[in-house]
């Protein structure tokens, strides 16, 4: 008797006097010793390393390459993977490599270095075409490391150096375009803020003029009007002590010739007149 342990992730091909009969599931399964056979498959995904290769690009260009190739039994396919392949995993192994120098032939050396995923992709799909028949799928593709040659090296990193420098000067101008545009802004904000504090200003200036005038106006027309009120009860005796108090102002200076309006000698000789009355009156009342 022969008792069999399968494991969830594994399927049994049995074979009976060297035919195939069948693919056994997970559990405790039996098999007849001598006449049936078993092999066990793994259904876990695995990878292949893919030691590194030197590749010649579309430009004659060599490369060394080396990447990992994911892949997995199609649980559907057990008995493809036992039948149609003795090796499997060394068949995978050599067509990635033969895979990859086809892929890599029909690119350039630029867009082998900058078209990884893109080369991933080329890989999956071709590998994945071919192990079909296998009964293996080809999950992933993933390149580790691309090496290209030392003066392509070295002209990458003068080419990444150049680069740096136009990126430091084109900030740095892009930072002095800004600053100057922040300068002029405040300057213009400056100026307007100027030209309207100036402008409050003489409006603040010239209503405060305005409202003087008016003032000063006013405080001349009530001085008119009071020393016009004050002309209306004055006689002519007050208006010549006025005059002659104005004379006696102008002798205290050091003028010599003084000039009197016709209205003045009018003015006197009233004023005489009205003393010459005046003392005729206390006459004739003392005899």
């Amino acid at each position: 008797m022969a008792i069999n342990v399968i494991k969830q992730y594994e399927r049994m091909v049995v074979f009976r006097w060297g035919r195939f009969t069948g693919v056994r599931s997970p559990g405790f399964r039996w098999t007849w010793p001598v006449a049936e056979a078993r092999k066990v498959v793994d259904l876990r995904e695995t990878f292949l390393d893919i030691p590194r290769q030197t590749c010649i690009t579309k430009d004659n260009a060599p490369i060394d390459i080396d990447f990992l190739t994911y892949l997995r039994v199609i649980e559907d396919k057990v008995e493809a993977t036992v039948l149609q392949a003795a090796d499997f995993v060394g068949m995978a192994r050599g067509l990635a490599t033969t895979t990859l120098r086809a892929v890599v032939g029909d690119m350039d050396l630029d867009e082998v270095l900058s078209k990884r995923d893109q080369v991933n992709s080329v890989l999956r799909t071709k590998l994945d075409e071919a192990t079909e028949n296998w009964g293996v799928k080809v999950t992933r593709v993933e390149i580790r490391e691309i090496i290209p040659p030392k003066e392509v090296q070295d002209a990458m990193n003068r080419q990444m150096a150049a680069e740096r420098v136009r990126r430091a000067a084109v900030t740095e101008a892009e930072g002095i375009k800004a600053s100057a545009i922040l300068r002029a802004e405040g300057d213009r904000q400056a100026a307007i803020l100027q030209a309207e504090g100036e402008r409050q200003s003489a409006i603040l200036r010239a209503e405060g003029n305005r409202q003087a005038a008016i003032l000063n106006a006013e405080g001349f027309a009530n001085a008119l009007n009071q020393i016009n009120a004050a002309a209306q009860t004055a006689d002519a005796r007050t208006m010549s002590l006025q005059y002659f108090e104005t004379l006696k102002k102008l002798g205290e200076g050091a003028a010599t010739k003084f000039i009197f309006p016709l209205e003045f000698t009018t003015m006197l000789q009233s004023f005489i007149g009205g003393m010459g009355g005046n003392r005729a009156g206390d006459g004739g009342s003392t005899s």
